[in-house]
């Protein structure tokens, strides 16, 4: 296969070095591309690295379209060392966020929201008016998709305590990049497990002190002290309920490993001078960005009726195969079956041959249970934006 080179200009010159091919795009058919293959990364016409390609395109293929041409070792030498530059990490990232939202755009748009979220939706916003704290929980793998885009209008200037729980299920990196994010938006952020109780008594200590405040400022105003109320608000199952059964030591509120358990408003007593609200998930009545609404279905924060299990595992797989913590050889080992980084649907078709006599929604749910389970190890889905 030819590069693509320039008729006439004076760029002609610029595109003879092997670097300069990396940023010119190679030849696709006329056809659409496959829905499940890498989207093609058009960068600027420079002799530089360009900022959109990412090093799983550098070496040792480059891959445009679904289709490869191989480098040979000395080209593949004068790469320049993204990780010294700071940039591989980033690079990586852009290009997996770009590649979700073009694996996203064929497929059904997933849409949940069912009616006890509309019905206690209304309720939360009239009772966080009488909040003087908001505890505000999300998942750690996808902090950002688990952000309800209305929530800083409902809240107001009120005091907001962010935690993100399931810490156990991302790597020391991922909860230092994010803990750096929020410092430097100015939002207190607190690491916690629901499920074993890591972070719970530090949110304790937080909530108490916040509850003191409180009655500080009521005492200067001539007003009795009173019980400050705090509000626990997030997503469908990112552990809102777990996390309160963690800290009142006792289970008083009902939990478990699905979204849409907990469907109504609860107020439970934290000790004499706090008073905690459980509510059940809140959403967005549209999810207008599909590659968000990927990522609660693979994170189990949505309804599993809402989306195609064999779509979102098939886009897991390709997610998976692209993190340097997993890549093709983590899945190739884990379930003994060779993997093709550009087609996760033809990976689920071979494992389910092996596991479940062609059964590729078992094979989909397979996968997606694994990861939900922790089993591919430290995984998360997203990192700060830049």
């Amino acid at each position: 296969m030819k590069p693509w080179k320039p008729k006439f200009g004076p760029l002609s010159s610029a595109l003879s070095s092997p670097m300069a091919l990396i940023t010119q795009p190679t030849s696709c058919p006329s056809s659409s591309w496959p829905p499940f293959v890498a989207a093609p990364r058009f960068g600027r016409t420079t002799n530089k690295l360009s900022l959109h390609d990412s090093p799983a395109l550098l070496a040792p293929f480059a891959v445009c379209g679904g289709i490869s041409s191989r480098w040979s070792q000395k080209n593949r030498n004068i790469i320049p060392d993204l990780a010294a530059e700071g940039l591989c990490e980033r690079i990586d990232w852009e290009k997996l966020d770009a590649d979700l939202n073009y694996w996203t755009r064929p497929l059904r748009p997933i849409q949940w929201y069912p009616g006890h979220i509309a019905k206690t939706e209304k309720e939360l916003k009239e009772q966080l008016k009488l909040m003087d704290v908001v505890i505000e929980i999300r998942d750690a793998r996808i902090p950002m998709s688990t952000s309800h885009p209305q929530m800083d209008s409902w809240l107001g200037n009120r005091k907001r305590i962010l935690v993100l729980n399931r810490e156990d299920m991302i790597s020391t990196a991922d909860r230092n990049a994010w803990a750096t994010f929020f410092a430097r938006q100015g939002v207190k952020v607190i690491f916690s497990n629901g499920q074993l109780g890591m972070g719970t008594m530090k949110l304790g200590r937080i909530a108490k002190s916040l509850a003191t405040d409180v009655n500080t400022k009521r005492r200067t105003k001539g007003l009795l002290p009173r019980a400050a109320r705090a509000g626990i608000v997030g997503y469908p199952n990112v552990g809102k309920s777990s996390l309160i059964n963690r800290l009142l030591k006792r289970r008083m509120c009902a939990a478990a490993p699905r979204p849409g358990v907990t469907r109504e408003l609860k107020w439970v007593r934290f000790g004499k001078d706090l008073e905690l609200l459980d509510s059940p998930g809140i959403l967005p009545m549209r999810l207008t960005d599909q590659a968000v609404a990927i990522k609660l279905a693979i994170c189990d924060d949505i309804g599993e009726r809402s989306y195609d299990v064999t779509d979102v595992g098939t886009i897991l797989v390709q997610m998976l195969a692209r993190l340097p913590a997993v890549g093709p050889e983590g899945l190739s080992k884990r379930y003994r079956v060779d993997v093709d980084a550009n087609c996760g649907k033809l990976f689920l078709d071979k494992l389910s041959l092996q596991l479940f006599n062609g059964d590729v929604g078992q094979a989909s749910f397979r996968v997606l249970s694994d990861f939900r389970k922790g089993k591919f190890g430290w995984i998360s889905l997203e990192r700060p934006p830049q």
